[in-house]
């Protein structure tokens, strides 16, 4: 199902719940509410296949502004800081292929990772942040599609539990 920027995970399987009737409704992974795009869903007895369905790589097209520093590590949190990008168009790709391969990820406060049965945004929403342990994940792929500074759009591929907005 496409899921539209505002909506939440949960808010997709809660309507295709009312479209199918279908009680038992699974998605493969979780997208940032503000993030939009496909988000595949399992029905009935095909949930099963949710998580074998989630292993896979994923590819995601991402808009980052470089020299804004937020609370969310996006462009809706508080801003935390702002500054001039003093970098070349040249050294962007360079600085890209620092990313590739395996690298280890610090989920953000802003996440669904749960902590002592809690998720992580509803600690961070009472500004409460907990010290959270990196991740290992892969990327195998970072396509520069567009750069006008301080903007850059490019194309990530990577795998299951990469935090985009993190890169």
């Amino acid at each position: 199902m496409y899921k539209p920027r505002g909506m939440t995970s949960h808010d997709v399987v809660y309507r295709m719940r009312k479209i199918t009737g279908q009680k038992k409704i699974g998605h493969t992974g979780t997208l940032d509410p503000e993030a939009e795009g496909v988000l595949p869903v399992c029905l009935g007895s095909a949930t099963r296949l949710c998580e074998l369905l989630g292993e896979g790589t994923k590819q995601y097209r991402a808009v980052m502004l470089l020299g804004l520093t937020t609370d969310t590590q996006d462009v809706y949190g508080t801003v935390l800081s702002q500054r001039e990008v003093c970098c070349s168009e040249e050294q962007i790709p360079e600085v890209l292929s620092h990313f590739l391969g395996n690298i280890v990820q610090i989920p953000p406060m802003y996440s669904a990772v749960k902590y002592q049965g809690k998720k992580l945004y509803q600690l961070a929403r009472k500004g409460i942040e907990v010290e959270r342990s990196g991740r290992e994940v892969t990327i195998e792929q970072l396509r520069l599609d567009k750069l006008e500074l301080p903007e850059l759009t490019m194309t990530v591929t990577c795998s299951r539990g990469t935090y985009i907005r993190t890169l």
